[in-house]
Parts: C-alpha cells; structure tokens; sequence
C-alpha cells in the first residue's frame, strides 16, 4: 500500500500534547549570525550557521583562521551544532564574510541565519537507524536557500533530521523529520503528538512546506493582532492546536504532489554518540563546548587523514567519520585527541556538565561559570541530573532534558535547583559558596534528597 493511497484512509484519534502558548513580543527577532554581529562584553559575536554540524577541511581550516586573526582565537559550539566566534575586533564584518563566502559556508546572505539543521551526527556510519539522512541535509538546505519566504523564518526555529535512532528528535525542534522501517519518514510540528508520513525522497520538500505554511499561520496571528513585531518565532508559539496544523499540512502537501497520511508520532528518544569508537566513527566531547586552536587543529588533522570531514553535534561533541579504521588506528587517535584535553571516555564527568559563557563574556553574569564549574567537577558524580551552570536568571543555552540548575546570584554563590518535571517543588535554598568545591557536592545531595 503506498503514501498516497494511506492519505485516504481515517486518521486516528489525537492525543493531548502539551498546550502551545501564544507568545507575544515588542520587538523583532535579534538572534545574531554570520552578517549581524552582536555586541558582547569581551567584543562582538558571530554564530556560524552549520547545518548538520557538517564541515569538510578547507572549511574547519577557515574557521579557525578567522578565529585566531580576527577573534579570542577560541571556537565556541552551540547546542545546535553551531560555531559562534567570539571577541571579535571592530570593524571586521566584512572581512569575515569574506572568509565564509570563500568556503562555501555563506551559500546565501538572506537565509544565512535561518540555516539552523541538526542531523543525526552518526547517521550512515554506525549500521544504526533506518535512512542515511545526508540527501535530505543538502537538500533541505538547497530549498531553504532557494525559498523567498523563508528568509522571513526566525533565526532561533528548527529542523532535526533523525535517522530513525531518536536522537536528535529530543531537541524540541519546530520541523522534525524521523526515518522509519520501508523508506519512508515521519514530519511532526513542535510539540506535536501527531506526524505526517511521506516518503523519503519527499522529506525536504515537505519540511520546507512545513516551514512556509508556519510562516503563513505566524502572518495570520500577527495580523489578528495588529501587531508587526509580535509574529511568533517558532511553532509552539503560536498557541493553536499542533496537530491541527499537522492536519493543515497534510493538505498542503497535495497540490506539491507529495503523498502522506497522518500517522502518531514516535516518542521514544536517546541520548547523541558517547565519546570513543561508534562503528565507522570517532567521537569526542568538548568541555562545555570551548575549543582551543590547538583542539581544533587535532580535531581537523584527524579528519584530514580519514576523509575529510567533521561532523559537529547538538552536543557540544564532534564525530569524525573514520571508514576501515582499525582497532589500533582508533586507539591511537583517540590518544592523541585526548592528550589535547578533549573527552574521549564514555565515563567522564564532563559529560554531564553544561554552562552558559558566563564572565567575562557576558555583563549579566553574576560569575565566571566556566571556571567554577572545572573546580566543582568532582562533585558532579553526587547528582541524579546533569548540571547546567548559569550567570544569571536567564539560564542561555540551557538544555531542554531534566537538569539540576546552578545559577550565579548577584550577591555571590549560586543556587541549585532541580528541572524534573516530575519533583517535589522545594523552597528556594541559600546560595552555596564555592570557596570549597565541596560545599556543592552537599548541596547536590540535599536537592537529591528533596527532590527523590
């Protein structure tokens, strides 16, 4: 039976998801990029939009180029894949526009910002998962560049294409495309419990459908409103019913001449590569995703000698694809990544450790995140969650995924709080000095006990 005839057929009853809340704003979307820079306190900000987290030699060589003669010479990843540039001196826009245009990494000004693809990092090289997704990559990416309309997406909306193994379907992306058993794929929208189903070779098409018909309804709501700034920036923001915009695209898929039913959607998720050998593949983790130059050139060098290619993940890691790679060829690469201070253990506990820029980056921030959160790494193995170390209220960057968090207060120390939904709620405790790393290690345990 095939997709067009299964569009046909009753659609079954929908589940209650999470209730989309409208969201309204005074202002436009001011998500920096590779063109518009923005003003941090340690100098100006670029993000790199790499759909995939996919990036070939020449190009990883260029980034870091760019980094040591124009920046703090550090490359930063963000949780989408992504590489922000930071300490920029004044001035430079062009120049590094320039260094991006010259490698392939500025296909086009006018979407440069609304690039924001994450993939499966392992996809094809682990025998895992029910497609290789790297056609529907450069595909979406062709027609998101070719689109007129969607230069006017947000530069914070997002499209997950998952291999089928459920990785990066946990990322609460407005787009996600999941591959099932028979070569055909599921597209859900935001929070979604619903899915339409369409074929492989249909998938990109379909996922930018997907993103013009959010760009219509976003129209539509704003202009109920009257408002020109307060069009939603992502697809549970629009506060209507998800799966009746799932059933809006199903038919909107019909004159593209894209057959698809509706189907329930794939809810099982897992965590992305741990660092060490996964079939063809080498993976690290980056201590809360700030490279050095020299991290970066043992990561690239690698590359070079295995084909090429580096693959960036929503996790602050990178996957080198190594096909034919022996046991002992692994091993000794793996060495010499970790000699550079890369994560290359399953086991470490940096894996569950997460922080926003934090200072001197950052005004807001009440501390130095980054460094307090190396002197307390010891104390990481006493929590039941990761750890998410946050400058201020704000929490930037924090994961999606149940968390305990450690916000800086203005008055020195931190607070910890749990994101389970499920926990007790608990009072708001006193901030803990960090003079001794230990004092968090009994914070840690009290929340456990509070919250078990």
């Amino acid at each position: 039976m095939t997709i067009g005839m299964l569009a046909a057929m009753p659609s079954p009853a929908p589940r209650p998801s999470p209730q989309a809340t409208a969201v309204s704003r005074d202002r436009g979307d001011a998500c920096p990029g590779s063109l518009r820079l923005h003003a941090a306190d340690d100098g100006a900000l670029a993000r790199i939009r790499i759909p995939g987290g996919v990036l070939d030699v020449r190009q990883a060589d260029a980034l870091a180029a760019a980094a040591r003669e124009l920046g703090d010479g550090e490359l930063h990843l963000t949780s989408r894949g992504n590489v922000q540039l930071r300490g920029l001196r004044d001035g430079c826009g062009g120049e590094l526009a320039g260094v991006l245009d010259a490698v392939g990494l500025l296909p086009s000004a006018a979407h440069e910002r609304v690039r924001n693809v994450v993939a499966s990092p392992l996809s094809g090289l682990d025998g895992t998962g029910f497609a290789d997704v790297r056609p529907w990559l450069t595909g979406l990416d062709a027609a998101l560049c070719a689109s007129d309309a969607a230069r006017a997406l947000s530069g914070r909306f997002l499209f997950a294409l998952d291999d089928g193994r459920g990785d990066v379907a946990g990322l609460d992306a407005d787009v996600t495309v999941r591959a099932v058993a028979g070569g055909t794929a599921l597209l859900s929208l935001g929070s979604s419990t619903e899915a339409v189903e369409v074929s492989g070779p249909d998938v990109s098409r379909s996922a930018l459908i997907a993103a013009e018909m959010f760009l219509t309804s976003a129209e539509e709501s704003a202009g109920s409103t009257g408002s020109t700034t307060a069009r939603a920036w992502r697809v549970d923001e629009l506060g209507v019913s998800v799966e009746k915009l799932t059933r809006t695209l199903a038919k909107a898929l019909a004159p593209a001449r894209i057959g698809c039913a509706i189907r329930a959607r794939e809810v099982a998720v897992t965590d992305g590569p741990p660092p060490g050998v996964s079939g063809d593949a080498l993976s690290v983790h980056i201590p809360l995703g700030r490279l050095s130059a020299r991290q970066w050139d043992a990561l690239t060098r690698t590359a070079a000698r295995h084909g090429g290619e580096l693959r960036l993940t929503p996790w602050r890691g990178a996957v080198v694809p190594a096909p034919g790679l022996d046991a002992s060829a692994a091993s000794y690469a793996l060495a010499q990544l970790a000699a550079t201070g890369l994560v290359t253990s399953p086991d470490s506990p940096w894996l569950r450790v997460g922080a926003c820029i934090g200072r001197p980056g950052c005004a807001k921030s009440h501390a130095d995140v980054r460094a307090d959160a190396a002197r307390a790494l010891d104390a990481v193995g006493g929590a039941h969650l990761p750890l998410y170390w946050s400058g201020c209220e704000r929490r930037c960057g924090h994961p999606r995924t149940e968390r305990i968090d450690v916000v800086a207060s203005p008055g020195g120390g931190y607070r910890l709080s749990t994101s389970a939904p499920h926990a007790t709620p608990a009072p708001a405790p006193a901030p803990v000095p960090l003079d001794d790393p230990s004092h968090l290690a009994t914070a840690l345990v009290a929340l456990t006990d509070r919250t078990a």
